[in-house]
């Protein structure tokens, strides 16, 4: 019988908007712990030391942060970019609203996994030993992903929120058992 998931978020990707422009040559120089190089990309990348992430900022006020563990510690970040404009004079009103585009999760099914016969056994797989050692499972109905390895430690990508992620581990586990059965 599998244990209990223990899924561990590693990194949240989510979008924002300010609603105003941002000029990104002055936020540049306010800035010791940003790069800007419009001629390779359009956005200029802010890293923030707590918690540790980056933010990609472009000129039209939308943002990209990374590297965050919690919802939580997104809203963090986007407020610290935002007390960072209103030092060089950028006053956005109001809480920009958050949206999560993709959560990575890493934990373990509790079971060992015979990759060979899952690749054959369930839909949606890749699965290339000489290549990579793990197993590409898609769970379209939920746009989840899975990266499971023989050992039974998976990564999961994909998901928007900790419910649907939730979801996607039971799916996971009961097609497992299905197969083992």
């Amino acid at each position: 019988m599998a244990k209990k998931s223990n899924l561990k978020i590693q990194n949240i990707v989510a979008t924002a908007s300010l609603g105003k422009r941002v000029p990104l040559v002055k936020f540049a120089s306010s800035q010791a712990s940003s790069e800007y190089n419009p001629e390779q990309f359009p956005g200029l990348v802010l890293r923030v030391k707590k918690p540790k992430s980056a933010v990609l900022v472009f000129s039209s006020g939308n943002l990209v942060c990374t590297g965050t563990k919690s919802v939580a510690q997104v809203r963090e970040v986007i407020g610290e970019v935002m007390r960072k404009l209103r030092k060089i004079k950028i006053n956005i009103r109001g809480k920009p609203r958050i949206n999560v585009q993709n959560i990575v999760a890493s934990g373990s099914t509790g079971m060992s996994l015979d990759l060979n016969m899952l690749a054959i056994e369930l839909e949606n797989t890749e699965y290339e030993p000489e290549q990579f050692p793990g197993l590409v499972y898609k769970l379209p109905e939920i746009n989840a992903t899975f990266l499971l390895f023989s050992n039974g430690k998976l990564v999961c990508t994909g998901t928007k929120n900790k419910p649907q992620l939730d979801h996607a581990m039971k799916l996971l586990v009961r097609n497992l058992k299905s197969i083992k059965s």
